[in-house]
């Protein structure tokens, strides 16, 4: 049976969400910014390890805040499965500061709404825009380590317009997301997050 895996990809404004979530599926970039107006659904099939997954990957239109109940995901259409995704991939652009304290708000959100065990939700922080390196706000070790042991959630850069670590990115969200899984299912598994460089993810 194939497991399916539901990721929300949530970000400000012109961060590049849906370039990077196109450039995994489809291998395509356009230069043309088109702001993400309604939620939309995309549903790719990976390999990664030899195991198939179906992935439900939602790209999220700017939301204020996460959604605090049940009914005020299904109030606003834009919130639509965020509460229950099995991941989440908070982007932000490398030379925006405003669109890292978006992050931060909404990974917060998540830590204090999500119902169950929220800790246990994997949380990938995404700096986007990783061409546009000389116009970052702050360095990338600053925030790598603000994100992995403060906030103990992945980080990766990468860049859409090139195809840099885009795969990664998914690949490493879905390491941690399986090798949670494995946790919460007390499944004896091998720790899928230190192989993820040498391992192959394959889209379908």
């Amino acid at each position: 049976m194939v497991e399916t895996l539901s990721i929300a990809v949530i970000g400000a404004p012109g961060v590049g969400k849906t370039s990077i979530i196109r450039q995994f599926i489809y291998n395509d970039f356009s230069e043309v910014y088109t702001p993400t107006r309604a939620r939309y659904v995309y549903r790719p099939s990976v390999i990664l390890n030899g195991n198939m997954y179906d992935l439900k990957i939602l790209d999220v239109p700017p939301i204020s805040s996460f959604p605090s109940s049940s009914s005020q995901e299904w109030l606003d259409l834009r919130c639509r499965g965020v509460r229950n995704a099995n991941a989440y991939i908070l982007v932000y652009d490398i030379c925006c500061v405003e669109s890292f304290e978006y992050v931060k708000m909404i990974r917060q959100q998540i830590v204090e709404h999500r119902e169950g065990s929220s800790s246990e939700v994997p949380i990938l922080v995404v700096g986007s825009k990783r061409d546009l390196q000389r116009q970052r706000f702050t360095p990338r070790r600053a925030v790598s380590v603000l994100v992995k042991k403060t906030w103990k959630c992945g980080y990766v850069e990468c860049s859409a317009k090139f195809n840099w670590h885009v795969v990664l990115l998914f690949k490493e969200l879905l390491g941690i997301a399986v090798a949670r899984g494995m946790k919460q299912n007390h499944t004896p598994g091998i720790r899928l997050q230190g192989a993820l460089q040498r391992n192959r993810c394959t889209i379908m």
